[in-house]
Formats: structure tokens, sequence, C-alpha cells
């Protein structure tokens, strides 16, 4: 199963512009070249299909090279490929594609740089098979697939001396059964074939039938993204000896049993042992979150319990993941306290001595920002984006993380020697490794961290690699690749406006202004106000490729940090528990007033739109004011006493509310947008993903949107098939560019006058609204 932190998470068709520069016309003609040079033209929402996303960095153990992960669209326009490329640490080349398949991820060096581990899925009948291990010898020759697990394998890590991989599957016993069994019925045709004979048909009582009714006793049994939690398949640790060609056959074996999930594996320092994290709590949402750590011999026997850790670990993909200290005496990782019960706690760094009863030593205490922390947009790579956990410095003194810091993300080197344990005066002060203003998406080391390479996002780059040599004393961060110049030369985009202004009780508030190419501050634009999900992440110095097109469509976007965010301090951050929505919205409209103050805004064309909470907060917008025009509210709430017994994450902890909505139903209503319908004036879109189970439609735009068509308000639903909560940052690429084109229709519809005849009610039947012809994708198309 997936670690999914408990957040909402959030989330234009544009003509392209060529044309001839006068002067360089009329100079080139004067010399007889007759050649004009193009401006650069406007983004457009189908650029998404030629973008080139970077993820999981990987440092070979000399420092060398580089192995990442490259992230593009496949043709079809219905998926990604995912392909394993390599650099020199020292650029000055391009980089070059190290493995053939179309589903490679998860590139690993053995401790002797000699092989490169990763996993590799492939397709049967059009299909994704389960991802499994394989190897490419770097010396030369193809790589190999060397497991068959019928559920494949994943969280790979090499033995420190390169003979052994531990690695996790939820593969179990009748899984293996079964494939065996199949493998014989197909051996025996084959050679039944073979011989001319007829094959005996399989009997009824051989012909298995499998039920597909679920019997459910867990409040939480599904999960986002990831479908129906199935107790019958947990997580476990396996073993397999590294195989050095494809002749040489291995058969991995399974290390760890029962029926709770094992994660953040990794080897003791003499490669003896397995440390590992368990929750063994059948039903863990009735208590506050903490995980076990044990240790398992790595030739076989009963794990053994060191330590429990009475922390919360479940923030994003690399929280609570674990990093050996070089002696092999301590591990590292991301957690937050879980006493007071916040709305929101700060993550910080914690070391762990690896003794039995040992107690967390917080090395951030007070430091008032986010180690790691959400930054969030559409920028991060939709698949194989691989996590961060921090790294040791060769002498055990120091632990390099990316941390959050006012909506940028920078890489910190934070001191392991203080005291710890939250005394004033003895939390860990940050040396920065990286400065500037951007966001450091994932970060990679060499073994002893003289050498680290991540990946950096900025406001007009979507992503690239850089390296940083921190041997060389004043060596300066160098860019590795240039993934996307080649399309963004041509692009027109512009830089946010970074603005701070006051909000309603003197709270500052940080927020960016996203303006039209060519922007003419004597001009009147109309405002879309995009409001970003969580609540608890924040908008920062990254790429946003939404925020580029609407305004390349003529729209000055305004994506604020309100209350609640991330990035900017406890306080802050945890200010809306039991409030939210509410003081949060006047920070919002402050920074609308503070805009239209500017005087470039049209006040009678102003939009709102926002995903997960955003949406949430775009349904409360119109029920407390009728200012906007226009709404788009995309995979939101109105009833927050629905979404209490619908969603795939528990309240049953004080976070949010205080009580259950059958103990104090009012609450609920009172904060709930449905409770203020009577009040929407505003036409309203609402965007769905039909596979969402973060915030199931059926708490949110399925009741906005009929209580509308009630009272007669302009308003549509647009439902995206199997799409789950990601849609806007990893859903299929046409359903990306389609969410996009109907967001900006909308708004160019109610705010420019646009005719959008499929926004009207007609005589005919309702169909889902199709691409016109001139937008279907051509049937042999480039990436």
């Amino acid at each position: 199963m997936t670690k999914r932190s408990h957040h909402l998470l959030s989330g234009f068709v544009l003509r392209h512009l060529f044309g001839i520069r006068h002067s360089c016309f009329v100079i080139l003609f004067a010399l007889g070249i007759g050649t004009a040079l193009a401006e650069k033209r406007a983004i457009t929402e189908k650029d998404l299909w030629d973008f080139v996303w970077i993820g999981d960095p990987q440092v070979s153990p000399d420092g060398a090279r580089v192995a990442f992960m490259r992230v593009t669209v496949n043709e079809k326009k219905e998926g990604y490929n995912t392909s394993i490329w390599s650099v020199p640490m020292m650029g000055g080349e391009a980089p070059r594609r190290l493995t053939k398949g179309d589903h490679d991820t998860t590139p690993r060096w053995s401790p002797d740089g000699k092989f490169l581990l990763f996993l590799r899925s492939t397709e049967k009948d059009n299909k994704p098979e389960p991802p499994q291990l394989a190897m490419l010898p770097m010396a030369g020759g193809d790589s190999f697939v060397f497991t068959d697990l019928p559920r494949g394998a994943g969280n790979l890590v090499w033995a420190p001396d390169g003979k052994n991989i531990a690695f996790t599957s939820d593969t179990n016993a009748e899984d293996l059964a079964k494939q065996e069994k199949k493998k014989s019925q197909e051996s025996a045709a084959a050679k039944a074939t073979a011989n001319k004979a007829t094959p005996t048909p399989a009997s009824k009582a051989d012909s298995e039938h499998e039920s597909d009714v679920r019997v459910i006793t867990r409040a939480v049994y599904r999960q986002d993204n990831e479908g129906y939690i199935d107790p019958k398949h947990p997580t476990h640790i396996w073993i397999v000896t590294a195989p050095r060609s494809g002749e040489e056959k291995v058969k991995p074996h399974q290390l760890t049993t029962g029926r709770f999930d094992e994660e953040n594996a990794i080897w003791s320092k003499d490669g003896s042992q397995i440390y590992f994290t368990s929750s063994r709590i059948d039903e863990p949402y009735y208590e506050l979150p903490r995980t076990d750590l044990y240790s398992v011999a790595a030739a076989g026997g009963k794990p053994v319990k060191i330590t429990t850790i009475d922390l919360n670990t479940q923030f994003g993909p690399g929280g609570g993941a674990l990093s050996l200290s070089p002696d092999g005496r301590q591990v590292a990782f991301v957690a937050a306290t879980n006493q007071p019960i916040n709305s929101y706690t700060e993550p910080d760094l914690w070391v762990l001595d690896l003794s039995p009863n040992a107690k967390p030593r917080n090395l951030t205490a007070n430091f008032d920002f986010d180690i790691d922390g959400f930054i969030i947009g559409d920028s991060a790579s939709p698949r194989a984006g691989g996590l961060n956990k921090p790294i040791w410095t060769a002498d055990g003194k120091g632990l390099i993380t990316v941390y959050s810091r006012e909506g940028k993300r920078n890489v910190g080197l934070f001191d392991v020697t203080v005291a710890g344990g939250g005394e004033p005066g003895n939390s860990s002060t940050v040396q920065d490794l990286t400065t500037g203003n951007h966001g450091v998406m994932n970060l990679g080391a060499t073994p002893d961290a003289s050498k680290l390479v991540y990946v950096l996002s900025a406001p007009t780059r979507l992503n690239d690699l850089f390296g940083l040599d921190r041997a060389s004393q004043g060596a300066s961060p160098k860019q590795l690749t240039n993934v996307n110049d080649e399309l963004f030369s041509k692009l027109n985009l512009t830089e946010p406006e970074e603005i701070w202004y006051d909000s309603f009780d003197g709270k500052r508030i940080e927020a960016w202004v996203q303006k039209p190419p060519g922007f003419d501050a004597h001009k009147k634009y109309p405002l879309i106000l995009n409001i970003h999900g969580g609540p608890h992440v924040a908008y920062g110095r990254i790429f946003v490729h939404e925020f580029q097109w609407m305004a390349a469509k003529g729209y000055v976007v305004l994506y604020p940090n309100p209350r609640g965010s991330t990035s900017y301090g406890q306080e802050f951050g945890n200010v809306i528990q039991y409030r939210y929505p509410g003081d949060d919205y006047k920070d919002l409209m402050a920074g609308v007033d503070e805009l239209i103050k500017r005087g470039y805004i049209d006040d009678k064309k102003l939009g709102v739109t926002g995903g997960s909470g955003g949406g949430l907060l775009t349904n409360w917008v119109v029920g407390q004011t009728g200012r906007f025009a226009a709404a788009v509210s995309q995979r939101d709430i109105a009833s927050w006493e629905n979404w209490w017994y619908t969603g795939d994450f528990t309240l049953f902890q004080p976070n949010w509310f205080r009580a259950p909505p059958f103990e104090d139903p009012d609450e609920y209503r009172a904060r709930s947008p449905i409770s203020y319908i009577s009040n929407v004036k505003t036409p309203m879109m609402f965007i769905l993903g039909e596979a969402d189970y973060r915030t199931p439609p059926g708490a949110g735009g399925e009741q906005m949107f009929r209580a509308l068509k009630f009272r007669k308000i302009p308003t549509v639903m647009v439902r995206f098939p199997n799409e789950p909560h990601e849609l806007s940052r990893s859903g299929q690429p046409w359903h990306r560019v389609e969410r996009l084109q109907h967001i900006v229709g909308w708004f160019d519809h109610w705010l420019m006058g646009v005719p959008k005849p499929e926004y009207e009610i007609t005589s005919e039947e309702e169909v889902p609204v199709k691409p016109r012809p001139a937008e279907k994708p051509p049937k042999n198309p480039t990436l």
C-alpha cells in the first residue's frame, strides 16, 4: 500500500501568434536575404504534449555521472513514457538514453557503479504488467529482467557489498501458486500442440471463479489514485541475489511475513541486517500517528522491534524514509510531532539512535519553516518523480535536505551535533547550499555527499538538472540539462510579479501576479483568482503551465498563499484550525482588492477557480459575494458532512473538526458551501474526476450543480472518466488539455463574451462534449 499525506491537494484554445518584426524584415530584405524572423509565440494548452519532465536523479558512486528519469507524453496522448537517461556530472555533453523500455523507472547504481538496477513494466493486451527488477551492465550489453513476481516489485535497495538486493512486493503465496499452475497449463498445452494432440479441456472444477465482491471491515478502504485496499496483500520485504548477466538465474525469497505493511527498508552498514518501519495496528485511525522501527536478519528470522516512533511520518512520498548515518548507528528522517493535535504541524528533521527504546531527536524544533514541504503546481513529473530523504555528510555531522520558505524550495545543510530535543537555542540552523527564487523538486548525492544533483523548476523553466560539487570551495551550481529549451525558446513566457499585502487583521500575505505578454498597466484586464488546495500546501516559484496559459489568453492571474498555507511558519499554517473556510477567504478578497487598486483590473470581469481545497474555497467565495462574474470549481467539497463519511482518509482525530458531524451538525453546516447555495448568483462550472476518492463528486460538485440547476443559475458539470484527484498534475494528457480548455472556455464565455454553444441547453439529448475536429490529435502525432 502506498503512503498518502492527509491533504486535499488541488490543483487555456489559443492560436499560434506568428509575425514578422518589421524592422528586421526591412534590414534583411535590404541585404537581399529576404528571410523573416518569427516572433516568439504564446504558450498553448497543447504544449503540454511536448513537455519533458525530469525525476529521480541518482549520482554514480564515483560522482562521474547522473542517471535520471525522462518522462514524456506518449504517442496517443493517453499516458506517459518513462525512460532512464544519463548525463556527466561535469556537464558538457548531451544526455544519452540508457534503457530501451517505455516504462522503465527507479534507477539505482550498484555500490561499485558497474551496474544500474531499475524497474521495468511491459504491456500485455495494451495493459501495463506489474514492474519487475531489471539490470543494465554499465560496461556494455543489453539490460535484462530477472524477476517475475505476479504483483511486481518496488523500493529497490542494494546491499552494501552489492551481492544482494532488497525490495518490496505484495505478492503472496496464493499468487505464486496460481502463477505456477498457469505456467504448467500453458506448458502442457504447448506440448500437446507440438505433438498434434487435442488439449484436454479444463473441467468446471478446474476453472476457478474469483469473486469481485468486496467485503469491507475498515473505515479506510480505498486510496485515491491507488484504488481499493486489499488486506490480503500486505507489502513485505524480499531479497534476491544480484545477477551479473541474463544467463544467471536467480529466485527472490520473501523475508518478512504477516498482515501488516513494511516500508522504508534500508541495509545495515555491514549488510547483516535490514531496518524497516511498520505500523502494526489494524485500525490506526483510532490513534495518533506512530510507527515502529524494526530490524531483521538478512539471512532470515523474526523481526526485532527496536523502538516506537511517536511521530507523524505521513508527509508525502518521502515522509518517514530512513537515511543511515555513515557510522551505521543512527537514522535520519522527516516527520512531525503529533501533540498537540493540530490542523497542520510543520515537518521537522529528526535523528534516531539504532538502540533499543531510543527516542528521536528533533534537529529543527526552532526552525520555523518546512523541511521538504509542499510547493505545488502542475510542473512536477507526472510519473517516476522519486522521493527525497535526508542526506548525511561524510563525517556524520551534517544532514542535507530540501526545505520550503515563503514559496521557495532550496537545499540546506543542518547541523546534527546540536543537543536538540526542542529546547530553546538547541535547534539546528541552516546553511544554504542553494539560493534563489525557484523550487528544488528532487535531490540526490554521491555516498559521501560531496556532489549533489537536483531537479530545479522556476516560473519560466519547467525543470532541469543541476549539479553542485561541494568538495570544490566556492563552486557554483552547474546546469546539466536543457530538456525543454527547444520548445521554450519559441514561447513568450512571463515572469510573475511577487507582491505582499495586508489582510483585514494586518497579517501579511504573499501572492504572485501572472501578467499577459505585452502587459500595459494603463489597460484594463480580466482577472482570474486561482486558489490552491491542501489546504496546507503553498504556491511558489515554480513553473505552472495553467497560469502561463491563462496569461497568454489575456488574463491577469492572481495566485496567493492565504493563511493556512505552508512555508510561512507554524502559526500561519495552523491558524485556520476549526476555521476553514473563514479568514482565509478574507485574505483572498484582500488580494483581489489590492490588484483592483493598482488600476489595471476590470472589476466587472472577475473570475475565480481552484481545485480540491481550492474548489471548496471557490464554492465558499461565490456563496459569500456576488463580485465574481464566473467561477470554476474543481474536485471540490460542497458538504463537509457528506465528505466526512466518504473521503479516502478519516477525521476521527480532532484535526479539522472537534467532533464528528452526527455530534456537531451545526458546525459542519456552518462551514459547508452548500449551506449558502441560495446566495449564489455566479455562473459555475464543476470539473470532476469520476474516480476521485479524495473529494468524491457526490460530496462536492454534484450537489452544487443540482442545486444551481434547481435555482436556474447557469451551470455546467464536466466529468472526466477514470480520473482520480490528481487530474491536473498527472492525469491522462488528453484530459489535462481538455481540462484547461474547459476552465478557460468558461471564463472566455462569461468574462470575454465568447460564444460557447457546448455550454448551452439544447433540444438534443445531453452527450459528453467532444473536442472539435480541429482539436483532435493527428493520426501520427510527433512529440
